[in-house]
């Protein structure tokens, strides 16, 4: 019989460490700087231009095994009856959206900081990646922690295949990405501050949202006084307004980031399903929807929102890649919470169930990465 050698404990964990180190990503799949302004094209394809078709092959996972759905976006566990809105895929014109590849995209941010910026619907977009990567690694370690208007998970060692990640996955609360602040009994909107952005500054990865909360009036505006060039006003044109705070946002990115080591997305508007009369439906709402508006336009068009962000984004000198989600997302009539939410009474047409449409978004910032 053969002889064999016994490898002292110090030796096996070298040869371990040397296993790990080449199971990094080889060069050119590491994250990089996207580098061309609000970039949409796949092989010649618009990305963000084509129609929903069914798949049976939907969900990329199941909403009961993933521990961070919230309940305002768990809408099966809250009791919607139906099942066939998890089952659409988004079909660009002309090409093929590369399917989700989680394991993938932790090997590429191996080591990294991805965040979420932004209001409620960044949380949906952040928990929807969240959950997206935990189907993918479901053996991983991970931590989680939140602290303040921070919350982070990171995911560890893949005990499968022996890969340790470190890849942070952050959601940042931050309404109006401009500063909220308290002033002699006051709460101000400082549409020309930005202090919170240094929290934002050595990220990898970035993805920025705001609108929702700039339309919000009476009881749920959550400032009494807007501050722009250190004059006060009571209210101001929301439109102009939101112009003003992206506009100081943008200046912020201009002034703190460098696009050789961080990228920066710019997450599109994310329409609500409140007045049935803007898909042709008057008098209906969100709530009994079943199916995607069919086609490729919404009978109402774009939201006057989508023009101040193509317009603050084209000014930039520095690019900012656009996840252009907005026609995309007014197609899904049928994605909402509706009265299924475990948070919100009343109906819920501006948020998103998951798994849903935000998974959407981010196979769409997942093709960006790698195409």
């Amino acid at each position: 019989m053969g002889s064999f050698t016994i490898l002292p404990y110090s030796s096996f964990l070298a040869i371990l460490f040397l296993f790990i180190i080449f199971q990094q990503p080889k060069p050119g799949h590491s994250l990089t700087n996207i580098g061309l302004r609000n970039r949409k094209q796949l092989g010649g394809c618009n990305l963000f231009k084509g129609s929903w078709v069914f798949d049976d092959s939907y969900p990329l996972y199941d909403s009961s095994t993933c521990p961070y759905i919230t309940p305002e976006f768990d809408c099966q566990k809250y009791g919607r009856p139906d099942t066939q809105y998890l089952q659409y895929r988004w079909k660009p014109d002309g090409c093929t959206l590369p399917r989700f590849n989680g394991e993938d995209l932790l090997g590429r941010m191996r080591g990294k900081k991805m965040m979420f910026v932004g209001d409620s619907l960044s949380l949906n977009e952040w928990q929807s990646m969240a959950c997206l990567l935990h189907n993918a690694v479901p053996q991983a370690t991970t931590s989680f922690v939140k602290k303040g208007d921070v919350s982070t998970l990171t995911f560890e060692l893949n005990r499968r295949i022996l890969q340790d990640y470190g890849v942070s996955v952050i959601y940042f609360r931050s309404l109006f990405l401009v500063d909220l602040v308290s002033e002699n009994d006051n709460v101000v909107l400082k549409l020309d501050s930005i202090q919170t952005g240094n929290s934002w500054i050595g990220i990898d990865m970035l993805i920025f949202n705001t609108w929702h909360w700039w339309t919000h009036k009476g009881n749920d505006q959550p400032w009494n006084l807007i501050e722009d060039g250190n004059v006060y006003y009571k209210d101001m044109d929301r439109l102009v307004a939101f112009q003003k705070g992206l506009t100081t946002w943008a200046r912020w990115v201009e002034s703190n980031i460098d696009l050789s080591k961080t990228s920066v997305f710019f997450q599109g508007i994310s329409p609500a399903h409140s007045q049935g009369k803007e898909w042709n439906q008057k008098g209906s709402t969100c709530l009994g929807q079943t199916q995607p508006i069919s086609g490729r336009t919404y009978p109402a068009g774009a939201p006057p929102a989508v023009g101040v962000v193509k317009g603050v984004l084209s000014s930039m000198t520095k690019p900012v890649y656009l996840l252009d989600v907005t026609t995309l997302s007014q197609l899904r009539k049928d994605g909402h919470p509706s009265k299924y939410s475990g948070l919100h009474p009343g109906l819920d047409c501006s948020h998103w169930c998951l798994a849903g449409v935000p998974d959407t978004w981010n196979e769409l910032l997942y093709a960006a990465l790698i195409t």
